[in-house]
C-alpha cells in the first residue's frame, strides 16, 4: 500500500511539474484558467485508472493463493489446458498472470498501466473538448 501511495504521489508531482499549475491562482481567475483544474482532473483519471488496474488481476481470479475457482482465470486456465493437450504451458499467458497475481508485483505493474491508460483517456478527452471549441 505504501509503495502505491508513493507511486501515485510521484505521478502527481510529475504532472504538476509538466502542467505548471499554480496552487493559489490570481484574483478573478478560475481554477481552470490558472492550470490547477486540469492537473487535478488528470490526477483523478490516473488514480481511477490505477485503482482499476491494480484490482484487475485479483478480480479476474489470479490471487496469491492460486487461481480462484469459478473465475475468469479458471476459465482461461481450462481453455489453455485444452488447447495445449491437457497441461498449462510454463511461460504461457496463464502462468505469467498467475505469477504476477501471486507475487503482488502484478498489482503494482497493472496499477501503473492503469494510471497510464487513465492519463491517455484524459488527454483524449481534453483534445476532443478543444476540437469542439
Amino acid at each position: 500500500m505504501r509503495q502505491k501511495a508513493v507511486s501515485l504521489f510521484l505521478c502527481y508531482l510529475l504532472l504538476f511539474t509538466c502542467v505548471g499549475g499554480e496552487a493559489g491562482g490570481r484574483e478573478g481567475e478560475s481554477a481552470e484558467d490558472s492550470g490547477w483544474g486540469p492537473s487535478w482532473r488528470t490526477l483523478t483519471y490516473m488514480a481511477v485508472g490505477g485503482g482499476l488496474g491494480a484490482a484487475a488481476l485479483p478480480a479476474l481470479g489470479f490471487t496469491g493463493a492460486g487461481i480462484a475457482a469459478h473465475s475468469a482465470a479458471a476459465w482461461l486456465m481450462s481453455w489453455s489446458a485444452i488447447l495445449n493437450g491437457g497441461g498449462v504451458p510454463a511461460g504461457g499467458l496463464v502462468a505469467m498472470l498467475q505469477s504476477l497475481g501471486a507475487s503482488g508485483g502484478g498489482s503494482v505493474l497493472m496499477g501503473k498501466v492503469g494510471a497510464f491508460l487513465g492519463y491517455s483517456a484524459h488527454k483524449y478527452m481534453e483534445s476532443k473538448k478543444k476540437d469542439e471549441e
